[in-house]
């Protein structure tokens, strides 16, 4: 978790926080967040690279829809990633 930007990881909070959301409802409750558009080039490659990482997996909804869903090793990572920043914010 600590090689991840932060974009990722709030990608991956919002993965975790839906019940197995398209890429496109990822991207409208990121861009609700961030106050801006965020375009395919930007998420796409992000929500990738956690996937990789095995933080979240991608499934298919349909031939057009991927879905993604976070992994226990995410679940884990970000819970881990509480406990750090609970040490400094309460």
């Amino acid at each position: 978790m600590d090689d991840l930007t932060g974009f990722q990881r709030d990608l991956l909070y919002v993965i975790a926080g839906a019940d197995q959301p398209s890429g496109q409802d990822v991207k409208d409750e990121i861009e609700q967040y961030y106050s801006s558009e965020i375009n395919h080039g930007r998420l796409y490659p992000n929500l990738d690279t956690v996937v990789n990482k095995e933080l979240a997996e991608k499934g298919q909804l349909d031939r057009r829809t991927n879905y993604y869903a976070i992994t226990d090793e995410g679940e884990h990572a970000l819970e881990e990633r509480r406990e750090w920043v609970s040490q400094y914010v309460d």
